[in-house]
């Protein structure tokens, strides 16, 4: 699709890969580990393996089943991923034993619970991007600087919908009933990647209005937009660039309960202190939906499906960022740490303002 971004410069030109060498990502735990317990939990570094692949080979190492083995997330085949993984105790020695060529246990600890999914922060990001030009080397620092005081839009990146991008379509008809899938992780998943796709669809028309609201006079944008005077006025005088609308549905930031925005000023302020962030729909049943104005654009990305829907943030605020530029490589290098559920080749195609899917 062609995708609004939140930035305002034109396109910069480098070359991005996911490779072990230019793609390292740490997993940040949801809590401490008290050290005892009966489950042993690992710290593990991979490379070239998904976590399923990882957790799979380790299973079939000890002579369990996968389900034996808890994990927090799934991380990124191509690339260098430290994780947290548990199993019980009793395997402590022979994976003391253990040895591959591409995975290395760092450190063990142990825990009175099994790790679950969902069971993290977020994570720790280093990426190289390579071809940077000085000019460019710039604009990639201003673009950070921006994304470091505003914030960014939480797109649901590519990895999402499938090696030829097309999930969507399948669980379009899945969940309209056009279409059977007997196996009900695949169908989960190709069902999600349509919630994700009219997630992203519903973005990226908000990113536009943000862009219109910034660019043209109150008067001009009463016929485009067809919303209220008043609205418009409210919308404009708003410093953040991603404009609230009355109706929008907010959640505590990171996380917390939802509420709907009815225009107060301190909520503004919420939002700009980051308390706060507005939501976008995952369209089902037993979901809060937008109202007034707000449902009026949303509305538009929503579909009655037979699966539970929810709310996503629809703005995130990475932390930690920091980029230098080296000018006799040609590359740029940057680190930064997301919430769970973001993705970090979102920020990078936010950077470039284009897709970077090769």
């Amino acid at each position: 699709m062609d995708r609004f971004y939140s930035l305002s410069h034109s396109s910069i030109d480098f070359h991005f890969k996911q490779t072990p060498r230019d793609f390292v990502v740490e997993e940040v735990p949801l809590y401490e580990f008290c050290g005892e317990g009966e489950h042993l939990v690992l710290f593990v570094r991979k490379k070239g393996l998904s976590t399923l692949e990882l957790v799979s080979m380790i299973a079939k190492y000890l002579g369990i089943q996968n389900k034996e083995i808890g994990y927090a997330g799934l991380k990124d085949k191509h690339a260098m991923t430290k994780q947290y993984i548990s199993l019980h105790k009793k395997y402590e020695a022979k994976m003391d034993e253990f040895e591959h060529e591409d995975v290395k246990i760092l450190s063990k600890t142990y825990h009175n619970n099994k790790i679950r999914i969902g069971h993290l922060n977020g994570n720790k990001f280093y990426i190289k991007l390579k071809k940077v030009n000085p000019t460019s080397g710039r604009k990639i620092d201003e673009a950070l600087k921006n994304i470091a005081a505003f914030g960014m839009p939480n797109y649901f990146g590519y990895q999402r919908f499938g090696t030829d991008g097309n999930n969507h379509i399948d669980g379009e008809k899945i969940a309209k009933g056009e279409k059977k899938e007997r196996n009900p992780k695949v169908k989960q998943l190709l069902i999600s990647a349509y919630q994700s796709h009219l997630f992203n669809l519903w973005l990226s028309r908000r990113l536009e209005i943000n862009s219109l609201i910034q660019n043209f006079e109150v008067k001009e944008l009463e016929p485009l937009l067809n919303m209220p005077q008043d609205e418009l006025v409210k919308m404009k005088a708003q410093k953040h660039p991603f404009k609230l609308i009355t109706g929008d549905i907010m959640e505590h930031y990171p996380y917390g309960r939802l509420f709907e925005f009815c225009g107060e000023e301190h909520d503004f302020a919420r939002f700009n202190e980051r308390d706060i962030s507005v939501t976008g729909l995952l369209c089902g049943k037993k979901t809060k939906l937008a109202s007034g104005i707000a449902r009026e654009i949303e509305k538009d990305f929503d579909d009655e499906i037979n699966e539970d829907g929810a709310r996503r943030y629809a703005w995130v605020f990475p932390k930690d960022i920091d980029g230098r530029y080296k000018s006799e490589e040609a590359q740029y290098e940057l680190n930064f740490y997301l919430p769970k559920g973001c993705y970090a080749t979102v920020l990078i195609e936010e950077i470039a303002k284009r897709e970077i899917r090769e």
